[in-house]
């Protein structure tokens, strides 16, 4: 027996590439016929797991022809691009120019058919770029590729999300399923807090989420599949918009992970890295949020959807900003993607990740608890001490919240928010910036619940909660690490990983904040220019922001379709619009909009 073993064990060496062949085989084939029969019992309700497997099968192929075949595969496409190479100066012309014309006759028919709003979130957009070239540090350096293709990204992106119907759908089942997926966290909350774990929202409902997040990303790091998806976003933006590797890659990782850890992608070549790569990396920081924090503000009750879409735009709208800030004027050392490897998890086995990414969470729940005690308890002592000095002089309404909006209020509007929001996202965007995001977050999920709940829109002066554009505009606006306290954060993170940059570092920090605060808000611009509020906004709604505002609103498709429908509720007797306090001004609105005949206005 022990030599038959022996035997088996020297065939199963000899031949162990065959034999993982095999099994593989046997578990693809088996794994493929599953998806069949779904697919064959209800195509509709496999639909998922379809594209799934689609995608998976796609990029497993692409890369071992890549792997394989990346010489002859570049042979083949070098004439075209040394043809390109020739004709690049009335390329460069030819593009500039159909560029330029596709962006009027956009603006031109989008304007006819949604109304003028989309046009003051253009002006912001182009508002931002101006302010950052006029302020950058070498204007005359800039490389306009890596900034005119990095909004281009952006409002791609947006413009399959926001306006397409596929897109839109798409992104609104990855939000459903990225909730549902975090709500399972809720098992382990009550074993640990009891049946009531809810009464204690923040510290037994939210925070677990991060602590599940967390656990779920050291998984996926281990089993490689993380740094496969930042390789693969990273790539993307280098060859699109002609960013180096390092800096593309953490841009890619800001997505996913936080702005501490996605330096750690790239930590061996971080001393060797030019002055504007470094600010680059810490722009791409400021400018997203992590997965683990995504969760909580998911569990806040702000669109999953929207949140997740920003996170995407806003990489490549970092590396915009960047560039144009802090322009390169030196020559990159890391050049070469293929001689680039990302840094791999420490975890030995599946489990130990697991058990690694739940203990790292500890310091990460314990930063967001202390802080959110400090700041809150902190902003409610300048609030007394502001309405004190405010009584002196008969102004008892002052507060930080009030400051804030006074100072936030034109980039707001800048970036579409109405008229009549942009005072309450200017207070939040002062949160944000002064205090964090979770604070903002906070607030916005109070204003989001308020509408939800309807009920008078003001009391005792003061507006209750905003319009759907307004919320999604500044769910967009805050969706960064650019604060005050996060500066200290990447300060002492980078200093410790490459501690020959301490100098770079500490002087290049705050102009990064600012660009990353700069790259959210030009996120906010494209998704204000791109949201449509016939998606998400009920008519009640619409009509209640159209006829409440001080100027009479411009006709639009979905104003003129909300007043139809009120006219042909007057031959049935549901209720269409609850609240009938502002019915009267929906209907003389109307009246004037559509021109109706005496008998109904």
């Amino acid at each position: 027996l022990e030599k038959k073993y022996d035997k088996a064990c020297e065939f199963c060496k000899k031949h162990k590439t065959r034999i993982r062949y095999v099994i593989y085989g046997i578990l693809i084939t088996a794994y493929l016929a599953v998806v069949i029969a779904a697919c064959s019992l209800n195509f509709q309700r496999a639909l998922p797991l379809f594209i799934i497997t689609v995608l998976a099968i796609f990029f497993t192929c692409w890369d071992f022809l890549i792997a394989k075949y990346e010489d002859k595969i570049a042979a083949f496409f070098s004439p075209g691009e040394r043809y390109l190479e020739k004709q690049c100066f009335w390329l460069k012309w030819v593009l500039c120019a159909a560029l330029i014309i596709t962006i009027i006759c956009w603006l031109i028919f989008d304007t006819a058919k949604q109304g003028s709003r989309q046009l003051i979130s253009f002006g912001g957009l182009v508002m931002y770029v101006l302010l950052m070239f006029i302020f950058s540090k070498y204007p005359t350096r800039v490389a306009w590729r890596p900034v005119f293709s990095g909004i281009a990204m952006q409002f791609i992106l947006g413009l399959f999300i926001l306006r397409t119907k596929v897109g839109f759908d798409v992104f609104n089942w990855l939000g459903i399923q990225i909730q549902t997926f975090l709500e399972y966290s809720d098992t382990g909350a009550k074993f640990v807090f009891g049946e009531k774990y809810t009464d204690h929202f923040f510290a037994f409902k939210v925070l677990p989420v991060v602590v599940f997040f967390s656990t779920v990303m050291s998984m996926l790091y281990h089993v490689g599949f993380m740094q496969w998806l930042i390789g693969k976003v990273g790539w993307i933006m280098q060859i699109f918009m002609g960013t180096t590797p390092v800096e593309s890659l953490v841009a890619a990782g800001n997505i996913f992970v936080g702005q501490t850890e996605s330096p750690l992608l790239v930590r061996p070549y971080l001393s060797h890295i030019t002055k504007s790569e470094l600010h680059a990396v810490m722009t791409a920081g400021f400018s997203t949020i992590a997965g683990s924090v995504l969760g909580a503000y998911i569990s806040f009750g702000v669109s999953a959807s929207h949140l997740l879409t920003a996170s995407v735009m806003s990489a490549p709208a970092s590396l915009a900003t960047s560039k144009l800030f802090w322009p390169e004027t030196e020559k990159p050392k890391v050049t070469l993607s293929s001689g680039l490897q990302i840094a791999k998890g420490e975890s030995n086995n599946l489990l130990e990740a697991a058990s690694q990414g739940a203990s790292t969470s500890i310091l990460l729940v314990a930063n967001i608890t202390v802080n959110l005690i400090s700041f809150l308890a902190l902003l409610s002592f300048l609030d007394s001490a502001l309405s004190w000095v405010g009584n002196l002089f008969d102004y008892p309404q002052l507060n930080f919240e009030n400051i804030c909006a006074y100072v936030f209020m034109p980039f707001s509007f800048m970036m579409g928010v109405d008229w009549e929001d942009s005072f309450i996202v200017g207070g939040l965007l002062g949160y944000k910036t002064f205090f964090n995001e979770f604070v903002a977050y906070e607030h916005l999920s109070k204003l989001i619940h308020n509408r939800e709940k309807g009920g008078s829109m003001y009391i005792n002066g003061v507006k209750q909660y905003m319009s759907v554009r307004s919320e999604v505009i500044a769910t967009y606006a805050l969706c960064g690490f650019a604060n005050f306290g996060s500066l200290g954060l990447v300060i002492g993170g980078l200093t410790s990983i490459a501690p020959s940059k301490k100098k770079e570092i500490a002087g290049g920090a705050f102009r990064a904040m600012i660009a990353g605060t700069v790259a959210c808000f030009m996120t906010a611009c494209v998704a204000g220019m791109l949201t449509v509020p016939g998606l998400e906004d009920p008519c009640h709604i619409l009509l209640g922001n159209a006829f409440n505002s001080t100027d009479f609103p411009a006709n639009s498709t979905e104003l003129v379709e909300c007043c139809q429908q009120l006219f042909t509720s007057v031959n049935h007797s549901q209720e269409i619009f609850p609240g009938g306090n502002n019915s009267l001004s929906y209907w003389k609105g109307c009246c004037q909009i559509l021109d109706q005949p005496a008998f109904h206005c």
